[in-house]
């Protein structure tokens, strides 16, 4: 009969071996998830660019009702289809820009939100919020609009470029809310941390409307 230490070395190397076994299989099956992903991504991608006509032809004042709806569309099945795809952000925020500009508000907005969710970064996420905001506007709902503008104001650096216009989007719907004060101060604002913004003459228009309001 073996000894002790025998049939201990010899459980040893077979759990060794079935530790190795599960490790491989993990690491296969890892590979092949992340291979699955990446091939589902690439048809996201593919999706979304196969609709770009469409989008461009819903995009603008002057597009159809039909252009815009068969774009909605195209752009909803990417989102159905490939929503693990990086591609479902773009694709859920330009549904959101169609949809705003058919004045279908709260789809546009719901749109934006998926966006949103779905982890959009940088200046698209910058977009998507201020689209939310817009929506509420567009269905004078200001105090809701004032919200989403402030939240964008708050995550937006003042070295970015699009810091001005959240700043001036905040400003009018506070404005619009009736907050003249707090509009006020928004205005000034700009005026502070923007020092060299073209737009000054209509800033300063509207400091003096505000202020002729208040006397």
């Amino acid at each position: 009969m073996r000894d002790l230490g025998e049939l201990l070395a010899s459980g040893g190397a077979r759990l060794g071996l079935k530790i190795g076994g599960v490790a491989l299989a993990v690491v296969v099956l890892g590979l092949a998830a992340w291979l699955w992903l990446r091939a589902e991504d690439n048809r996201g991608v593919a999706a979304l660019a196969a609709s770009a006509d469409l989008v461009q032809q819903a995009d603008g004042p002057q597009a159809t009702p039909d252009a815009r709806a068969r774009a909605i569309d195209a752009l909803q099945t990417v989102l159905s289809q490939h929503a693990r795809s990086s591609a479902a952000v773009q694709a859920a925020y330009e549904l959101g820009n169609i949809q705003y500009q058919a004045g279908d508000y709260g789809a546009a907005r719901g749109a934006y939100q998926i966006a949103l969710a779905k982890g959009a970064a940088g200046s698209l996420r910058t977009l998507a919020a201020s689209g939310v905001g817009y929506t509420w506007e567009a269905q004078k709902d200001y105090a809701n609009a004032v919200t989403a503008y402030e939240a964008v104001a708050r995550a937006v650096p003042a070295k970015q470029f699009y810091f001005e216009d959240a700043l001036l989007d905040l400003a009018r719907a506070q404005a619009l809310a009736g907050k003249p004060v707090e509009a006020l101060a928004t205005y000034e604002r700009v005026l502070k941390d923007v020092p060299d913004t073209r737009r000054a003459p209509d800033i300063r228009a509207k400091i003096a409307e505000l202020q002729s309001r208040g006397k």
